[in-house]
């Protein structure tokens, strides 16, 4: 037997935040037909398309994909992820910790500086920036951070900080050198403000930044990564995805060693 956990959206699909499950060893992709099949008729569809699922906190994505096995006890999240939207926060959680990711403005007198004093300022939250133009969507930007943490889990960092690793991957270098020239915060550059922490500490840098964030994802990359990254039309079109350059990405950070 294992607990499914219902998150943000998918627990309006069930009646009950929690399901528990009378079976073992069944794959992630066993269990999306078995809830299309559990879900009540009268409740909103749940769009298994666009889920993270995570076993006992950690993305499955980073592990076997949907042939990844569910055991006894294990504890199954199903967290939807939004593409896209005029949010100006995106929060979910990995392996029991609250990430927050909000995006900043570039302005002139915004640099490295900028996030040494807020780590000063909350030195119990985990902030790493990431240029904007390197991020393509919500599920680009949650999958790479998942597999952060995966890394972590596993003892694989490509480097001994967590932060820095998130850098790196987005990067898709393991030089921190050319992570930082190419991925790390510049003037006038607008760039993602990832925060990983407890909600009060979380709510907080919030508040404070505020005033200085924008709608997420309002900027389209997808052409920016493909030219950066050298992808080409053959490989795009090769991949049999709703998300195929994310995918090329996350795949391409995945890797990386």
């Amino acid at each position: 037997m294992f607990t499914v956990k219902f998150v943000g959206g998918a627990k309006k699909s069930f009646p009950d935040e929690q399901l528990k499950i009378d079976k073992s060893n069944i794959s992630i992709q066993e269990l999306i037909t078995l809830l299309i099949d559990l879900k009540p008729k009268d409740t909103p569809e749940l769009d298994t398309e666009n889920v993270l699922i995570a076993i006992n906190g950690a993305d499955s994505s980073a592990m076997n994909g949907k042939s990844t096995t569910i055991k006894d006890n294990d504890l199954v999240s199903i967290i939807p992820i939004i593409h896209g939207g005029a949010s100006k926060k995106s929060t979910f959680e990995l392996s029991k910790k609250q990430i927050q990711v909000i995006e900043i403005k570039g302005d002139k007198t915004i640099d490295v500086k900028f996030l040494d004093d807020l780590r000063k300022k909350y030195p119990k939250i985990l902030i790493q920036a990431i240029s904007s133009n390197f991020v393509l969507n919500n599920y680009h930007l949650k999958k790479i951070i998942s597999l952060s943490f995966e890394s972590k889990k596993n003892n694989v960092l490509l480097s001994n900080k967590l932060e820095t690793d998130i850098l790196m991957r987005f990067a898709i270098s393991t030089q921190i050198s050319d992570a930082i020239k190419n991925v790390g915060v510049k003037p006038k550059t607008n760039f993602m403000l990832i925060g990983i922490g407890n909600k009060k500490n979380l709510d907080s840098l919030y508040l404070e930044l505020k005033p200085l964030s924008i709608n997420l994802f309002i900027k389209n990359n997808e052409q920016y990564l493909k030219k950066h990254f050298k992808i080409t039309k053959k490989h795009y079109d090769s991949i049999n995805s709703k998300n195929p350059l994310a995918d090329i990405l996350i795949e391409k950070a995945a890797v990386l060693l």
